[in-house]
């Protein structure tokens, strides 16, 4: 399948990892709408910064896309660190199980090292160390993460928000 995921997190309630699925032949679509979704000025989008009329926008593109999600949900970890190797490694083993040729993650700095260094050992684990590539990326150089951002903010903040992203999201899973 040679999918692309793209993963971020939301820490707002305990951690909330999504990773968005887009297929190679539909990343240049996904990528056109998300880039006609940045404001003239903004380098990226960030869902938690924009106004509700914005999100709203946002949501109804992100939910045409030719993509699906998976929501690893570690809120019952009390550590941080515990929660975040948690999602990781059910990440790698949902990357393996669909046969996906792309990581590409959110990147934060003061998770990098730790980061690589276990999604190193699970890919090596899993047995998709040939085939699969992974990436820290900042989110203006790769605008598809806009679409695990807008996620996770939607179904950490639970109600409507969670409701308008649900078709999209193929699964939760508790970690």
């Amino acid at each position: 399948m040679n999918a692309h995921v793209f993963v971020d997190e939301t820490k707002e309630r305990g951690l909330l990892v999504a990773a968005a699925v887009v297929l190679p032949a539909d990343l240049a679509a996904a990528r056109r709408t998300i880039r006609d979704l940045i404001l003239p000025g903004q380098r990226r989008i960030h869902f938690h910064k924009e106004r509700d009329d914005r999100r709203r926008q946002i949501v109804a593109a992100v939910v045409t896309l030719s993509a699906y999600a998976v929501i690893f949900d570690a809120k019952r970890h009390r550590d941080p660190r515990a929660a975040r190797e948690a999602c990781l490694i059910e990440l790698v083993e949902h990357a393996a199980k669909i046969g996906a040729g792309r990581l590409v993650l959110e990147r934060d700095d003061s998770t990098l090292q730790a980061d690589q260094r276990l999604l190193f050992e699970q890919v090596r684990k899993s047995g998709i160390s040939g085939t699969l590539r992974y990436n820290h990326l900042r989110a203006h150089e790769e605008c598809l993460l806009a679409i695990p951002d807008a996620l996770a903010w939607c179904w950490a903040k639970g109600g409507r928000w969670k409701t308008s992203v649900q078709r999209i999201v193929s699964e939760s899973r508790q970690v």
